[in-house]
């Protein structure tokens, strides 16, 4: 009977026993798994960072703080459409700053790797006069965007083609006329290798709260396959701002530059279109610079600049103008216009001669 309740108790003890290393093991498993899962969720968005960050987005100075997640879910506003991409003005959430966007669609863009350096340089250029690059990025579909800062005043265009009355007064044609001229000489001059420009024109230069330009989109043509680069050139070409020699956008250099510089530098004095669209004489059917020649040749001067221009500089302190003054600048900008590219000057001479005519 002993050994009876003997046997009894030892296989009670012994199920108890069992039981209890049954449950302390699953409760071990349990906790080990979920260990495990909390771990894989933490690798899974840990290299999910690191492949935006790394592969994804590149920063330049004052871009440091650029994150793609706020870039790509940030409010846009289109505010310019070309063939080979959308510009947005795009509010960014947690900084609480408005960036401006270019997105280069995926069929117009050359490959990454034909690129890359030109990204790099182009994320280093810094100067008062020209836009920089904060950021750049290359999506999973081959989409590409360009961050740059946003210019509250917009476009030279918009300021010379919207009957804007500060685009009648001197001061501010010369303040922006030197300003161009600056920038587009440190493209030139002012680096390791010279950078053209290639798609120099009213809108791509940009201006701030105080008149100040800055040029936008230089060396944009190179981030472009040859298809869409010729394209960027015949729009050019039909807005007016086409040296006669340059056949292909690759040819682009410092000569060609400099006569859209001209025809820039006559919008301004003169606030007529590069190329007159619906011409009602034949005498009116040439480009800018053949009609400011026309206009020479027939004595017509009152077509050389603004009606208004040396009425509103009576009473424009800032910096007065006289005829003397406004001729100089005609013949600037004609000589930049030249269709021999060797008599054109370059960037320091044309800075040389602003200089002269602004004392």
């Amino acid at each position: 009977m002993k050994n009876t309740h003997l046997l009894n108790l030892i296989l009670v003890l012994t199920s108890t026993g069992v039981l209890v290393s049954f449950v302390f093991l699953i409760y071990f498993y349990c906790k080990r798994s979920a260990k495990h899962e909390q771990q894989d969720v933490e690798n899974s968005e840990q290299k999910h960072e690191d492949d935006v960050k790394v592969e994804d987005l590149m920063t330049f100075q004052d871009g440091q703080d650029l994150r793609i997640c706020d870039i790509l879910d940030a409010p846009g506003e289109v505010i310019g459409k070309s063939n080979y991409g959308t510009l947005y003005k795009a509010l960014l959430q947690s900084s609480n700053s408005v960036r401006l966007l270019r997105f280069l669609r995926p069929v117009c863009t050359a490959k990454v790797e034909d690129f890359g350096e030109v990204v790099q340089l182009l994320g280093c250029i810094r100067h008062p006069n020209l836009v920089p690059l904060l950021g750049f990025y290359a999506g999973p579909r081959g989409e590409k965007l360009l961050i740059h800062p946003f210019y509250w005043r917009g476009n030279l265009s918009q300021f010379v083609r919207e009957s804007n009355p500060d685009s009648h007064k001197w001061a501010i044609i010369y303040r922006i006329s030197v300003g161009i001229a600056k920038g587009l000489d440190h493209l030139h001059t002012g680096l390791e290798k010279p950078i053209i420009h290639g798609n120099l024109k009213l809108k791509n230069i940009l201006l701030d709260r105080h008149y100040q330009p800055f040029i936008s989109d230089f060396s944009l043509h190179l981030l472009l396959n040859p298809t869409a680069g010729q394209e960027m050139l015949e729009l050019s070409a039909s807005q007016g701002y086409k040296a006669p020699e340059l056949i292909k956008m690759r040819d682009a250099n410092e000569e060609t530059d400099i006569f859209s510089l001209g025809v820039i530098l006559l919008e301004l004095l003169t606030g007529k279109e590069p190329i007159n669209q619906n011409p009602t004489t034949p005498d009116e059917d040439f480009s800018l610079p053949n009609f400011m020649r026309n206009a020479v040749l027939g004595h017509r001067i009152h077509d050389l600049f603004h009606p208004g221009l040396l009425l509103n500089s009576s009473i424009d302190d800032e910096l007065p103008v006289t005829k003397e003054q406004i001729l100089k600048f005609f013949q600037l900008a004609m000589t930049c216009c030249s269709p021999s590219p060797s008599l054109r000057p370059n960037t320091k001479q044309v800075l040389w001669k602003l200089e002269e005519i602004g004392n």
